[in-house]
């Protein structure tokens, strides 16, 4: 990364970190996560506070998007069930949900894929709150605060270290969960 882009960012995010607004933004940009290394990388001194406002605002986040969920299934349950597979079908994708939903949030919640299908499928197959928001808080703490762990050890390295493997990562693990997916739910 050229010196002036990183200085540029650097500069923009000392006036944002000044800011009141401040952690208000954080609390709402977690929901993006772009934005975690580079702010940690310039404040390093801060790096378990930002990944404790990014865990809060993925939670709030997280809640919101498990009641559209709920949402959604109120409203379009009958059509949605109908468009994917009818009605056993979903009753068999429940019931495993219910069974091996903890685990699903906890491997989604890691890996770099949205963590928005979390919410939404949790909400929509009413997964108790609950274990929801548990599994989520271990999972996406386990990500901001090892974050902030790859801050405090490889310090601006974190961010090649990132950049470069993010994407494998995360696809590695998307492919590995659908793997483990298809076993659990193939007849």
């Amino acid at each position: 990364m050229p010196q002036t882009r990183l200085t540029s960012t650097h500069a923009w995010l000392d006036r944002l970190d000044k800011s009141r607004h401040a952690m208000p933004l954080l609390f709402v940009a977690s929901m993006m996560e772009t934005i975690l290394i580079p702010w940690m990388l310039c404040h390093a001194d801060r790096k378990w506070r930002i990944a404790t406002v990014a865990l809060a605002g993925n939670l709030t986040a997280a809640t919101l998007g498990y009641y559209l969920g709920v949402f959604a299934m109120d409203q379009w349950g009958d059509t949605l069930v109908g468009l994917f597979g009818g009605q056993e079908a979903y009753d068999a994708f429940d019931q495993q949900f219910r069974e091996d939903g903890f685990t699903a949030i906890l491997a989604i919640g890691i890996i770099p894929i949205p963590f928005q299908i979390a919410m939404l499928v949790a909400g929509a197959s009413a997964y108790p709150i609950f274990l929801f928001l548990a599994a989520a808080c271990l999972a996406r703490g386990a990500r901001y605060y090892g974050l902030a762990l790859l801050i405090a050890v490889a310090g601006k390295a974190a961010l090649d270290i990132w950049n470069r493997h993010a994407k494998p990562i995360g696809i590695a693990g998307l492919v590995l969960f659908a793997v483990w997916l298809w076993f659990k739910l193939a007849p």
